[in-house]
């Protein structure tokens, strides 16, 4: 059984940078041909993907993000991280990682959300 934590601060400042760490257990993240993502809900709003690292290490963005956004892993914890850059209050929202079994938003495993609030 696959299970995904998250963890990071609850609380981040308007401008600073958001880092959350997705900690994978009962699989490797470098298992062909998984994909891990990060996906997020502000209040009140629907889910939105916001990229996502793949088994060989390769990156992938939302373009609307891109600008933002980073996204690493470290295969000897078999961990993955989030970096968001300049949050504002629009950034709130509970942050979720995700594994998607083939790239095409195919996720089966979540892990159980974290809240950040972006407020000075």
């Amino acid at each position: 059984q696959v299970q995904l934590q998250e963890s990071g601060p609850g609380l981040v400042k308007p401008s600073q940078t958001l880092s959350l760490t997705c900690t994978v257990s009962g699989g490797s993240i470098t298992t062909d041909f998984y994909y891990w993502s990060w996906i997020r809900q502000p209040p009140g709003k629907g889910l939105e993907w916001m990229g996502a690292i793949d088994y060989g290490g390769y990156t992938y963005y939302s373009p609307s993000l891109k600008s933002r956004t980073s996204i690493s892993r470290d295969t000897s914890k078999n961990q993955f991280t989030l970096q968001l850059t300049s949050v504002t209050p629009e950034d709130t929202a509970v942050y979720y990682c995700v594994r998607d079994t083939d790239g095409l938003g195919n996720h089966d495993y979540w892990g159980q959300g974290t809240q950040v609030t972006v407020s000075s």
